[in-house]
């Protein structure tokens, strides 16, 4: 009896030593995947172009995963390899911290949560096994990192001189890559408004206030409720413009966006999804939406997976820019691919010069396209990383008459 036990323990041993080791590269494996789905040869002229640019992509959530950014890995979307490969200037990187049991995009509960797993299988800190914040800020840790191991090839980007200075660099042979610390869901700051300052010493400058769920902040697209902005949240908003923190409407409900909207002073973002006059599911943006994104001067960032934009065609992501373009300016438009955040596409990021192409192949002239692969992401990074105070005083009057 006694060696059946011992023997029992030793496989026990062995099995949790298999699960901590393989099973978080397994789960991303079957989680962030390429569809296989052919796409068109790359020509000398799109190439030519897409390497001039400079290109920001609003967000992605590699830092959700077990490896490392720079670590170099044949899955998923997103690694410092493949962003160089891609050209890409500027990649933001969220922080996911917690995700509902059965996740849809219709009606969520927020009393489950998936990601509590994924920090146990991932060893990760003990503290962030039952802290939303501390979960944040071990992400925040993780990027920190990142940077320090790439030796000069990513760069944090934590303020509108940051950016300025990046866009010097990289005009230069040395082109480091940009990175900057977002999250899904503000959650996190668990109804404290001194979390938010707690944050923004760790990095973030941009944020969610909802994800999948309704929070103490506002309503989710895919909650239960539905609602508005709470009060707390309104104070948040208004926290987050005075510091230079970037408020991101994406997984925000109707009303809770209308609600943004118009308590909004500076440049909001949709930082990924899609457009419902092109892919008409609910976590899309209504053309009322995407008028008043434009009326802060915001942009809003499309999508390259079958969630936003009913297909993964390059093409179709074209077909949306263009219909933002149309309805409020081309200067409205910018990339938002959801790398690494459970879906599916038809490339990764060292092969977002299908987008350039489609867009060339769509008509879109180049300064368009400039605008479209980063340079609107950059001029609302200048701007929404300022604190409100410091301003000039006529971004402030021209803001202000933008939205009467």
């Amino acid at each position: 009896m006694k060696k059946f036990l011992v023997s029992l323990l030793i496989l026990v041993i062995i099995a949790a030593i298999g699960f901590f080791i393989f099973a978080p590269t397994i789960f991303e494996k079957q989680t962030n995947k390429i569809d296989g789905m052919p796409l068109p040869e790359i020509t000398a002229e799109a190439q030519k172009l897409h390497d001039s640019l400079i290109i920001v992509d609003l967000h992605s959530d590699t830092l959700l995963w077990k490896r490392k950014i720079t670590d170099s890995v044949d899955y998923g979307h997103v690694d410092l390899k493949r962003m160089q490969e891609g050209n890409v200037g500027l990649q933001i990187f969220s922080s996911v911290t917690k995700t509902p049991r059965g996740q849809n995009y219709d009606s969520n509960s927020a009393e489950t949560d998936n990601i509590t797993m994924l920090a146990v299988a991932q060893l990760q800190p003990v503290p962030t096994w039952t802290s939303l914040m501390k979960r944040q800020l071990w992400h925040a840790e993780k990027l920190d990192r990142a940077v320090t191991a790439s030796k000069g090839a990513m760069t944090l980007v934590n303020s509108a001189s940051d950016v300025t200075g990046l866009s010097r660099q990289r005009s230069q042979d040395n082109k480091p890559i940009g990175v900057l610390f977002s999250a899904e869901g503000l959650q996190t700051l668990e109804g404290k408004r001194k979390n938010l300052d707690t944050l923004y010493d760790a990095g973030m400058r941009m944020a969610g206030l909802v994800h999948f769920f309704d929070n103490e902040l506002a309503g989710s697209m895919h909650g239960e409720e539905k609602g508005g902005l709470t009060d707390f949240g309104r104070q948040i908003v208004r926290d987050m413009e005075d510091k230079g923190m970037i408020v991101d409407i994406a997984h925000s409900s109707h009303e809770a966006v209308a609600d943004i909207l118009k308590l909004a002073r500076r440049p909001v973002v949709s930082s990924h999804g899609g457009v419902q006059a092109v892919c008409g599911v609910n976590r899309n943006l209504t053309d009322e939406e995407i008028k008043g994104v434009a009326a802060t001067g915001g942009i809003i960032g499309l999508g390259y997976w079958d969630g936003a934009m009913c297909g993964t065609d390059p093409k179709t992501v074209a077909k949306a820019v263009k219909h933002v373009r149309d309805l409020v300016g081309i200067e409205h438009a910018a990339l938002g691919s959801d790398f690494d955040g459970a879906v599916t596409t038809r490339f990764d990021v060292s092969g977002i010069v299908h987008i350039t192409q489609a867009l060339m192949e769509a008509g879109f002239t180049e300064a368009e396209i400039r605008a479209v692969m980063g340079g609107n992401a950059m001029r609302v990074l200048r701007q929404g990383l300022t604190p409100y105070k410091q301003l000039p005083k006529r971004i402030v009057e021209q803001t202000a008459e933008t939205r009467q």
